[in-house]
């Protein structure tokens, strides 16, 4: 599964506290640690199937969605799909993945095993965010205009419900298979959207930062992290208590944040021109890696720990292993 903000990354940055800056060292990228990975025009979005070792690359310039060998950390495939892709998730157990398109309101499917296109599927007026539950085998996709949430079946690839929004256009989208939830972060509204997705209505709000962005779940210890575009720091949401109970300062805005379940580590893009990583027990920030460039989204692989990082201006993915 993947959970990536549409926003762009803003590249102000501000000073932090000295203890903050003397507790954590930036370190530059090395060679052995990042693999830059030519895809297409103006990379965003990017998800990683880590059963067959895939990831996906949404590509905003060409409209088209890179398909990469992690182990070659080669691209084998370039998959049209709908105008302008916002969006990407993959089912891991159906070996699936799903583009949304803004501006065509669609969701675009494709076979894991063939990278042809299965079918396109209309998802409503700007839908662009989603995440799968693979328990369910069920596919919600945020709007940014209105906040409505499409539902879609995974065995048929059709639009089973359509779930009204509360005012405001989402940014982000991640789901907690296990509690039947779906959080969605609310760019006009500062918050977490919570959803029911056992009865398909709303069900709770947690106030986060200026411009909730991403948003990534770590299931074992039911928190939410959520990355604000607007604001320098991370929120951490209690999953229990739908609330917000920790913030974390970053140097920069953040757009997107990625959570490896099995270490609760935590990798955002709110770094010095690079990604953070933090400790998501402790909420504390464990390193920083320069890339040299502001990142865009942000995916990590649950089996090697790659994490995945899109670079719009370079149109590449950077691999970064060991950090």
């Amino acid at each position: 599964m993947a959970q990536g903000g549409i926003l762009g990354r803003r590249t102000a940055s501000v000073l932090v506290s000295a203890a903050v800056v003397a507790a954590v060292t930036t370190a530059p990228a090395q060679a052995s640690q990042v693999a830059p990975i030519g895809v297409g025009d103006r990379p965003g979005p990017v998800a990683v199937n880590s059963v067959t070792g895939t990831v996906y690359v949404a590509n905003d310039g060409d409209n088209t969605v890179s398909i990469i060998d992690a182990g070659t950390k080669q691209v084998i495939a370039s998959v049209p799909v709908g105008a302008h892709p916002t969006g990407i998730a993959v089912n891991e157990r159906t070996n699936r993945a799903y583009v949304a398109s803004a501006t065509a309101g669609t969701v675009t499917v494709l076979d894991g095993a063939t990278n042809a296109v299965l079918s396109t599927v209309p998802a409503g007026d700007g839908a662009a965010v989603l995440d799968v539950d693979e328990a369910a085998n069920k596919i919600y996709v945020g709007s940014q205009k209105d906040g409505a949430v499409a539902v879609l079946d995974g065995n048929s690839s059709t639009l089973t419900a359509t779930v009204p929004g509360k005012g405001g256009g989402f940014a982000g989208a991640a789901v907690d298979s296990g509690r039947r939830l779906a959080y969605f972060t609310s760019v006009t509204t500062g918050a977490v959207e919570i959803m029911d997705t056992a009865a398909n209505t709303f069900v709770g709000t947690a106030k986060v930062g200026k411009s909730p962005a991403g948003v990534a779940v770590h299931t074992t210890s039911n928190t939410v992290y959520v990355s604000n575009a607007g604001i320098h720091h991370l929120s951490v949401v209690d999953g229990a208590t739908r609330a917000e109970k920790k913030t974390i300062l970053l140097r920069s805005e953040s757009s997107s944040v990625a959570v490896h379940e099995g270490t609760n580590t935590v990798y955002t893009n709110g770094g010095p021109d690079g990604l953070v990583k933090i400790d998501g027990e402790k909420g504390e920030i464990t390193g920083e890696l320069t890339l040299g460039v502001n990142p865009g989204s942000v995916a990590v692989d649950q089996r090697t720990k790659t994490v995945y990082v899109t670079d719009p201006l370079h149109d590449v993915v950077d691999a970064v292993t060991d950090f």
